[in-house]
């Protein structure tokens, strides 16, 4: 069992366990997933955004993304509207119930970021971080929904 608890495949599932459970614990009394938490942020950050570039933004398959749209929108965190010129296509905004809950989480989220990294020393945050980002950007263009990040 020692090769498999060493195989780096199988610590990055067990840390994205950790970071799953840690947020149910933070944020789990305002009925919010982590993925929900990253679509109404990058909507936030990206006003009018259509569900396609959402997708890019938050590295999450498109039509997987869908469904987490449908519950957001049935929560009334989110309002979906045609684009202009584009009947097909629809643009994404916060409600003003979706902005109040994404400023009264964030603190519950930044406290799941602490509390991942808290074994570690400063220094070996800052290592981790980097070496984390690296693995992720050398490796993106291999998941079904890689990252596209925002211009700026």
């Amino acid at each position: 069992m020692h090769d498999l608890y060493a195989m780096p495949g199988h610590l990055i599932r067990r840390a994205q366990q950790i970071s799953g459970a840690l947020f149910a614990e933070e944020a789990g009394a305002h009925e919010l997933t982590s993925v929900q938490f990253a679509a109404l942020y990058a909507i936030r950050e990206n006003p009018e955004v259509d569900a396609t570039r959402l997708s890019a933004l938050i590295a999450f398959d498109r039509s997987t993304l869908g469904g987490v749209l449908e519950r957001l929108e049935a929560k009334g965190w989110i309002g979906r509207s045609h684009a202009e010129g584009d009947r097909r296509a629809k643009r994404l905004r916060l409600t003003a119930e979706g902005a109040a809950l994404l400023r009264r989480v964030e603190p519950a989220v930044r406290r799941v970021q602490d509390r991942l990294l808290a074994p570690l020393s400063p220094a070996d945050r800052v290592t981790f971080m980097r070496l984390l980002a690296q693995l992720a950007e050398v490796h993106n263009e291999v998941t079904p929904a890689p990252l596209r990040r925002a211009a700026g």
